[in-house]
């Protein structure tokens, strides 16, 4: 027999308490970083190219995008995550970027929240993720569940988010873990679109990555450490003292974002990689890229402009734009694809 359902009050309401918790207090790794700090750009004094010629545009699983920007999955399920989706969505329409949403968990548990993922309307053209964590394929989640969130969303692909420390940490959280390789792998069979492994700040290793796409996932989001620490957001949400101490000894694990980039891509030279956790500008999106990332992803940024207003939220889209084509110019590269193969980033220790 499965484990119940949670209290659908209960998950829109800490769905209210992580957005408020991530623009108000300080939640980030406290030590560790995203490793992208450790890597710099030989600058080309001479880049024999003008500024038109910059090309950043590039393809994800089949469609196209005008930057390798990714808005990651943030929110959803309340009034105010409702907004923040619409004015995000816009933004990605207007840039052509793509975009996902926050877990859809609690559209299954309290569908007339459902309209706060609708974005579709808003985004015709964008690539869109729908969002599910991984463990509730334990907690009377399965195909049609997901077949459900994709519907809502009409999404292009459907992320499944891994987030073991998260929920061990978390008041009632879910931490039934076993058997998911299984039930992934019925999933992935089943869906007309592709799944997306993603962590949530902690970091997949190559090892994790050959597993799961082993069994049918098609594309990996590393999330890896050095930006935003769950376990420090659930520290603020304890309801006991066991529960707040466990969340800040944690704080800072995870394997750092540029780790995980290298050793996925090392491993497996082809598979559709984002890189995230801990991005905050077009420079570490550039880095990313050069490091082997198809797209990079960014959270906290795009939530704490989407708060703001939808002009903050455009001035974000054209610094990050005009901060990647940089790193093209002043290292002579036209394209993504030239600066991935350019040797152009340097490890700097």
């Amino acid at each position: 027999m499965k484990p119940p359902i949670t209290n659908p009050t209960q998950t829109q309401d800490r769905k209210a308490d992580h957005i408020r918790i991530c623009l108000e207090e300080d939640v980030q790794f406290q030590q560790v970083t995203t490793g992208l700090e450790k890597y710099r750009f030989l600058h080309c004094c001479l880049p024999e190219c003008d500024r038109s010629d910059i090309d950043i545009s590039t393809k994800f699983l089949g469609k196209n995008l005008n930057a390798p920007v990714l808005i990651s999955s943030m929110t959803g399920g309340t009034e105010p995550a409702g907004i923040i989706n619409r004015r995000l969505a816009e933004i990605a329409q207007q840039y052509q970027l793509a975009m996902g949403v926050g877990s859809q968990r609690v559209a299954l548990e309290k569908p007339q929240v459902a309209d706060t993922f609708a974005i579709r309307k808003y985004a015709p053209d964008v690539l869109l993720f729908a969002n599910l964590g991984a463990v509730q394929l334990n907690y009377q989640c399965g195909v049609d569940e997901c077949l459900r969130i994709i519907d809502i969303l009409e999404a292009d692909a459907l992320i499944l988010h891994i987030n073991p420390l998260q929920e061990f940490i978390q008041p009632r959280g879910d931490t039934n873990f076993r058997g998911l390789f299984a039930k992934i792998e019925k999933l992935c069979s089943k869906l007309p679109v592709p799944v997306i492994a993603k962590e949530v700040g902690n970091g997949i290793s190559g090892t994790m990555a050959e597993k799961l796409l082993s069994v049918g996932i098609q594309a990996i989001d590393v999330a890896g450490a050095g930006g935003t620490s769950w376990a420090l957001v659930e520290s603020e949400r304890a309801e006991t003292p066991l529960q707040r101490r466990l969340g800040r000894t944690f704080a800072d694990w995870g394997i750092p974002t540029a780790d995980c980039i290298t050793s996925i891509r090392n491993q497996f030279p082809e598979v559709p990689l984002i890189a995230s956790g801990g991005l905050r500008h077009g420079l570490d999106v550039a880095k990313a890229i050069a490091l082997g990332a198809n797209i990079a992803g960014l959270a906290m940024p795009f939530l704490k402009a989407a708060d703001i207003s939808e002009t903050a939220l455009q001035q974000l889209a054209e610094v990050l734009i005009a901060e990647i084509t940089t790193v093209l110019f002043c290292t002579g590269n036209r394209t993504l694809d030239q600066l991935q193969h350019s040797n152009s980033l340097q490890r700097i220790e």
